[in-house]
């Protein structure tokens, strides 16, 4: 839920037309002739989608490379990591009207989402910390939102289509049970089977053709489920941004914690009016819908394969920012959550631990 603690608007689903919230100044209506989705095609035909949206893209973007079309490269794999055209559409992106009804880059997100085709998916979901977070950013600015919501509701449909409306589940086992892992005090017998415990990593999906105030953080926190699904395929310069952004979703830029995070006293950096202003708008409700996919994003960017040190650094940043947040609102999850990630964050940061213990030594002695 919005902090703003709305609970009348309403957005109408992207397929049939997209209004903006009720208590907005300005309603924009998107019917289907502004986001039209492409017909369906034969799987062999997914290069000629990829050249399709390709050619859709270039008439948005101010400049596209012409070998981009060429067959000696995949086009969908320099879409995700070509630098140039990621910072072109996240320069677009940022602009202050980016996410009205009416933008044709969010038609475009919207239209390539739904080609079904992985490759492009891929695409969308790399852009996904932005569009995630300048929305819930803006909700409480009362500004057009109906192209990033339309975005939204689209990769939330994906997902309640792929998981059938069930719960993501994991069975834990019962440790006062021995295995093959470890022994127990307890005598085993018989007929008394180890009990599983069912935990529910992610409850079970409604079908939501609409974004109200009680439903956008579970709609933007499965979108994040599935960007995490995706993270070992995302570059570099997509996961910094979703770090920057928890610091901004955070509010708590302007305090850094001292040393120890057993310590709740906080140092506060005096910064100008404007910074004080840009944090305070930014700032957003964090429920347990979104910190739990939050807390998994960051943690692979802590002890992901990647060992990129500016995104190691960005992610330690964030991590210690939305730990003062959970102090400031004295939520036990969320300390219990951002401290684990904290602590994580100065082992990712010492030297000490940057060997690979998993790399075989190199000898001229033969040990027996």
């Amino acid at each position: 839920m919005s902090e703003d603690g709305s609970s009348s608007e309403e957005t109408n689903t992207p397929t049939t037309s997209v209004s903006q919230d009720t208590s907005t100044a300005e309603n924009t209506a998107i019917t289907t002739s502004a986001f039209n989705i492409h017909p369906e095609t034969p799987s062999s035909s997914s290069s000629f989608n990829t050249h399709l949206a390709i050619q859709s893209l270039s008439s948005i973007l101010t400049t596209v490379s012409p070998s981009l079309l060429s067959q000696d490269q995949d086009p969908a794999f320099y879409l995700l990591h070509n630098p140039d055209i990621s910072s072109q559409v996240s320069s677009l992106l940022r602009l202050p009207d980016s996410g009205a009804g009416d933008n044709n880059l969010c038609r475009w997100f919207y239209d390539t989402f739904q080609s079904s085709e992985p490759q492009l998916q891929l695409v969308v979901l790399r852009f996904l910390p932005i569009i995630a977070g300048l929305y819930l950013s803006r909700v409480a600015l009362k500004k057009p939102l109906a192209g990033f919501e339309a975005v939204l509701l689209a990769i939330y449909a994906h997902e309640t289509t792929s998981r059938a409306g069930q719960a993501v589940t994991v069975n834990v086992p019962d440790l006062s049970y021995p295995s093959i892992y470890h022994e127990s005090k307890r005598p085993a017998k018989d007929n008394d089977a180890a009990d599983l415990n069912l935990a529910v990593i992610s409850p079970s999906l409604e079908p939501h053709g609409t974004v109200r105030s009680t439903r956008r953080a579970r709609i933007v926190g499965v979108a994040l489920e599935l960007y995490y699904s995706k993270i070992s395929l995302m570059p570099v310069g997509s996961k910094i941004d979703f770090c920057e952004f928890c610091k901004v979703w955070s509010g708590q830029e302007g305090h850094e914690l001292q040393d120890d995070e057993d310590n709740v006293e906080f140092q506060d950096n005096q910064g100008n009016a404007e910074k004080e202003s840009v944090i305070k708008e930014g700032r957003i409700a964090l429920p347990w819908e979104l910190l739990q996919p939050i807390s998994r994003i960051l943690g692979h960017c802590l002890l992901g394969p990647t060992r990129d040190e500016e995104l190691i650094g960005s992610a330690s940043a964030a991590c210690r920012s939305l730990y003062s947040r959970s102090l400031h609102d004295i939520n036990p999850h969320a300390i219990l959550a951002t401290r684990s990630l904290l602590r994580l964050s100065k082992m990712a940061l010492d030297p000490k631990n940057n060997a690979d213990h998993t790399e075989i030594p190199m000898s001229d002695v033969i040990s027996l």
